[in-house]
């Protein structure tokens, strides 16, 4: 199976790898054919470990001195840029620094995806801040997607876990919800502490975003997981909760079925619903994997920024 020209891995290993652990490798391969290069926007992302919705279909490099057009070659984004980039290392592969990555993406990707990839910089480097992202962002020489990154910048925290929690808090607020606390403890005398993902204090209604995984049985029998939860949530009931509503991945990206369970859970609608970012929403988080690669090609355009 060809993973890059001149890279190639075991068909069925292959296809048994997670997207995102197929774009990492994919990574690794550009890496080892362009020693010294410097990855950015998603490829830098899953080299630092930041969330990668999807697969997505190039691996990114930014600048070099022989990049004067962005171009586009053998699965392989070149692009140029305005100003030398921030930097970090990853072993012996260089990358723009996360906070960099995350106004790269923020500025050029829906606006879930710069959430979630915001959150995770300002979790994975201690140094960051929104007000550093903020001032990245302002700074650029170029005006393209500016604008765009503010939305994600404004909105822009540590304290989400996951990035499914990130994509349901763009969610909530596209749909017209109030939007929650995150990440609120609620102690027991018993000494038993639950946290939920999203609190509104106001209706007394928490929110859990959960993976699909957690009630598959892959991490054990999905009986005991559910009887968990449901142990969970009449615990939350005791401490003043009036009720949680839980959501997938699925529920978060189709959105009608997120609205269900908070409308059913007691939440109301406080604002109009933005029908543009949830009809964007499910292609955005779902990158198509790149053709094999065949022989090299290349198509250039002029773009000072992706």
């Amino acid at each position: 199976m060809p993973v890059m020209r001149g890279v190639y891995a075991h068909g069925a290993t292959w296809r048994e790898l997670p997207p995102w652990d197929r774009y990492l490798a994919r990574v690794h391969a550009a890496a080892s054919r362009y020693p010294g290069a410097t990855f950015c926007l998603e490829s830098a992302a899953v080299l630092l470990g930041m969330p990668v919705f999807g697969e997505p279909r190039e691996v990114h490099i930014v600048g070099g001195t022989d990049v004067t057009t962005s171009r586009a070659a053998g699965g392989i984004r070149f692009h140029t840029h305005e100003r030398r980039r921030e930097t970090t290392a990853v072993g012996a592969i260089v990358t723009t620094t996360p906070s960099e990555t995350a106004v790269d993406i923020a500025r050029h990707r829906h606006h879930a995806i710069g959430l979630a990839t915001a959150g995770a910089a300002l979790r994975v480097d201690a140094a960051a801040s929104r007000s550093m992202l903020a001032a990245l962002n302002e700074k650029r020489l170029s005006s393209r997607g500016r604008r765009h990154a503010r939305w994600v910048i404004d909105r822009a925290s540590a304290t989400p876990e996951t990035p499914l929690e990130h994509v349901s808090l763009a969610v909530v607020e596209w749909l017209g919800f109030p939007s929650p606390e995150s990440q609120v403890w609620f102690r027991g005398s018993d000494g038993i502490d639950d946290r939920v993902d999203m609190w509104w204090p106001q209706w007394r209604v928490a929110g859990e975003a959960d993976g699909a995984v957690k009630y598959s049985g892959r991490w054990g029998d999905a009986r005991d997981s559910l009887r968990a939860r449901n142990a969970r949530d009449a615990r939350l009931l005791r401490r003043g909760v009036r009720a949680t509503a839980h959501w997938t991945w699925a529920d978060a990206i189709a959105a009608e079925p997120l609205r269900a369970s908070l409308i059913a859970a007691g939440l109301p609608i406080v604002a109009p619903p933005d029908p543009r970012e949830l009809a964007t929403l499910a292609r955005a988080l779902t990158s198509t994997p790149a053709p094999a690669p065949a022989r090299e090609t290349a198509t250039a355009h002029r773009d000072s920024e992706r």
